[in-house]
């Protein structure tokens, strides 16, 4: 059997509610790829849902997104790893958007992520979606939500993500941008808005923005991060 041109990485924590979606939106892209479910120590049913696609497969490890996405691209036999959130939905021939993309400018440069959307309708979850579509076309660095993809020597060559990071998706996503073209893809995908409506839209627009200005002036990222990236199930 062929090597599947992507791997899909998906970290999961207690996701029984959103990833039967999903990973059927997933499983209705053509191209080839591979799915793999790294659970972090799910108390719900997830294992079960991600077992029941009988082409996915299941890795286990202690809870942290950075370490349970590591350890899926370790297992990884595609030439390009894309890291999609459990609650965030591709849109239709992303994956053969990916695929076309890395044969124009090579598996071992490319490194990519989709335009942003939420699911919800709500007028400031669109504001919130404009401005980190705006953010993105200025720093060309994505969040984690927006399915990031890198090719898999790419991703090995800077060392993965950072475990110790309190914004592991933005620190690789930064390191990407310096180390080469990050190309941003559309149509977007679509997110859920559970967290920022949870929190509240403002504040945790505020929680991003402070993230991101902290992360440009080179400072501990650790006190919005830690309020902004707590479980919100």
């Amino acid at each position: 059997m062929s090597e599947p041109a992507i791997s899909v990485i998906i970290p999961v924590y207690n996701e029984e509610a959103f990833l039967p979606r999903t990973l059927d939106h997933l499983f209705a892209q053509p191209n080839s790829f591979e799915v793999i479910v790294a659970d972090g120590g799910s108390t719900d049913g997830t294992i079960d849902v991600a077992r029941s696609f009988l082409s996915v497969r299941v890795v286990e490890s202690r809870k942290g997104r950075a370490v349970q996405m590591n350890l899926g691209a370790r297992a990884a036999l595609g030439g390009v790893l894309l890291f999609l959130h459990a609650d965030t939905l591709l849109p239709p021939g992303a994956l053969e958007r990916v695929a076309e993309l890395s044969e124009r400018v090579g598996p071992e440069r490319v490194a990519g992520a989709f335009w942003h959307s939420f699911a919800e309708r709500h007028f400031s979850l669109r504001v919130v979606s404009l401005l980190d579509n705006l953010r993105c076309r200025w720093t060309r660095v994505p969040y984690g939500d927006q399915a990031i993809f890198v090719g898999r020597e790419l991703f090995r060559r800077l060392g993965g993500f950072d475990e110790g990071a309190p914004a592991e998706d933005l620190e690789l996503a930064t390191r990407l941008a310096r180390a080469g073209p990050v190309h941003l893809l559309g149509p977007p995908v679509r997110t859920s808005g559970r967290k920022f409506l949870a929190m509240g839209p403002w504040r945790a627009l505020g929680q991003c923005a402070a993230i991101c200005l902290r992360a440009g002036l080179g400072l501990d990222l650790s006190p919005p991060a830690q309020a902004f990236f707590k479980d919100i199930r």
